[in-house]
């Protein structure tokens, strides 16, 4: 039977035994492929309408970076909306602008009708090095109140010393409307909820084949699903199953670590408990869990290979950030991937009539996979008006395809990790 990997997470999540896998012949209306926070939460969302909804996992709910990453709700996407009314036109950009907070207000909804405990709690922050970063953040308000969101609060070097005490940053900006949780227990609460209303979840099912026609069937090692329609929500872990679609997205590996409890020194360094997180290119991210370890993450690894030097990785940059912590023991080192594409924008489409897929949400998935499992859901049911504005926009493969696409991309980061380090 499948495990999640070694993480903080998996070491404190609810329990919640495993589910069989796959056997014989199954029937639905709505198949999904992949028990991550894209395919929990189109389950739910399908179920609360009526439908019957299977779930395949290769390996455990939550087990991507779904129940692996920093627990962050950033609102939006990995491109600011500027960006991508630029790059889509006027009207892609006020429609996508439109749902930009909608991905954290489903979490917080969730979470209160369905009693999912998760140490959900409000508010995340960005920290500005430089000034040319803090004017950066000053341009994301204005852009935001363009868009009708203005519950954000700028803050100089002063103003950071409620919220985290370090002396690295010259300023920051709060997204109130933002906030941090335990994704795992997240992930897992939404599959109970969708299991409650009648859907079916298999673990340790990994899809070896799937038909697009009209009645479209999805295969495992022992069994198959026989439904109306499929989503696909694999991401980073869609290997070589749908190659026409695989090939637009890179794996991508950070890595994250967890020191020990710390007690009261943990609120002395995030005295507000905001998350947190900079704004380089290359960015870490940190903040308090609820029994009051710091938690670190950053890196990138680009074909999402494990880092063997986790610690050796984060702990540099922590102690640059906090350097009290020198002496903390680390409890808990992990990595986990998640799915890049080229315009690091999530990609949404169909294969046939029949099966649909969400994939690549470029690091920005807690929230963003929670709009797009409601925007999936709505799709399946006959109001496709906001899927189809994803499904519009274009997608580009990677240059070099599989076999260049790792060193070309690292090629190109080399120029902005220049950049973060030089401040510019």
């Amino acid at each position: 039977m499948s495990q999640h990997a070694p993480s903080y997470y998996a070491a404190t999540a609810h329990r919640q035994n495993a589910r069989p896998p796959l056997a014989g012949t199954e029937r639905a209306d709505v198949c999904i492929i992949g028990a991550g926070f894209t395919g929990i939460s189109a389950a739910l969302e399908l179920a609360e309408r009526g439908f019957s909804v299977i779930v395949l996992e290769d390996q455990r709910v939550g087990f991507g970076a779904s129940g692996r990453n920093g627990g962050q709700i950033v609102n939006g996407y990995s491109r600011d909306l500027d960006v991508i009314t630029k790059r889509y036109g006027e009207a892609a950009g006020r429609q996508i602008g439109a749902m930009a907070m909608q991905g954290g207000q489903i979490i917080r909804e969730r979470a209160a009708k369905y009693a999912i405990a998760c140490d959900l709690l409000p508010g995340n922050m960005f920290t500005a090095f430089t000034a040319k970063q803090m004017r950066g953040l000053e341009h994301h308000v204005k852009i935001w109140n363009q868009h009708g969101y203005s519950d954000f609060e700028l803050l100089d070097r002063a103003g950071l010393a409620p919220h985290v005490k370090t002396d690295r940053y010259i300023g920051g900006l709060i997204d109130h409307q933002g906030g941090h949780l335990h994704p795992l227990n997240l992930v897992q609460g939404e599959a109970a909820a969708a299991e409650t209303l009648g859907a079916r979840i298999f673990e340790d099912s990994r899809v070896t084949s799937v038909s697009t026609g009209a009645n479209p069937v999805v295969k495992t090692a022992n069994g198959e699903v026989h439904a109306k329609f499929v989503i696909v929500c694999a991401n980073a872990y869609i290997g070589n199953l749908l190659p026409e679609i695989g090939g637009k997205i890179m794996p991508v590996s950070t890595q994250v670590l967890t020191t020990e409890p710390l007690g009261a020194a943990a609120a002395e360094l995030l005295p507000s408990n905001l998350a947190v997180e900079d704004c380089n290119y290359f960015l870490d991210y940190f903040r308090r869990t609820a029994d009051n370890r710091i938690l670190y993450g950053g890196g990138t690894v680009y074909g999402a290979q494990d880092s063997a030097a986790i610690r050796a990785k984060i702990i540099p940059n922590m102690l640059k950030t906090f350097p009290s912590l020198k002496d903390a023991k680390i409890d808990f080192s992990w990595s986990g991937s998640f799915a890049l594409t080229l315009t690091r924008f999530p990609q949404m489409g169909r294969l046939s009539p029949t099966v649909y897929y969400s994939h690549g949400d470029s690091g920005h998935g807690v929230t963003t996979t929670h709009l797009l499992g409601r925007i999936l859901g709505e799709a399946i049911a006959g109001q496709a008006s906001r899927f189809d504005i994803f499904a519009s926009l274009p997608y580009y493969p990677f240059p070099g395809g599989k076999t260049l696409r790792v060193p070309l991309t690292v090629l190109g980061s080399w120029y902005y990790r220049f950049r973060d380090k030089m401040g510019i």
